[in-house]
């Protein structure tokens, strides 16, 4: 049956809730640079209530809550997405010139890490390999 799936499965696609699609949109849109590839709008034509957003090889699908369906609690706890990428350390000081506020980028696993959270609190992590030492943190003057 393994055999069977694999075959079968092409891509994995993280599918976030979202309070606020527009806001949602500016941070992965404009702030990280992802492309809309589809959309769904069924209220109105600029009125975007699930969208496919893709970057490189790498995507991710969103849906905006509908009134009185908001869930109670927090959004994003306990959820990341990681996207392994050839230089995190380039999209971490791209974001900053962009003025989003990610998490100064750490070495974990041999890989950088770059945090950010998205405007509904889910953890969106690049990641790229490296040499340089477990738990090191980024510095500019040494880092680039």
């Amino acid at each position: 049956m393994a055999g069977a799936l694999a075959e079968n499965l092409t891509q994995a696609v993280p599918f976030l809730n979202v309070r606020d699609m527009a806001r949602s949109l500016r941070f992965y849109i404009e702030g990280l640079g992802f492309d809309l590839k589809h959309r769904w709008t069924p209220d109105a034509p600029d009125r975007i209530r699930w969208c496919w957003l893709e970057a490189g090889g790498c995507a991710l699908m969103l849906q905006e809550y509908t009134p009185g369906h908001e869930p109670n609690g927090e959004l994003g706890s306990g959820v990341s997405i990681c996207f392994m990428c050839k230089d995190a350390l380039g999209i971490y000081r791209d974001a900053i010139a962009k003025a989003l506020s990610p998490r100064k980028p750490f070495v974990g696993n041999s890989l950088w890490v770059a945090s950010f959270s998205d405007p509904d609190g889910y953890k969106i992590d690049f990641e790229s390999p490296t040499d340089v030492p477990e738990d090191t943190e980024y510095d500019p003057s040494v880092h680039g």
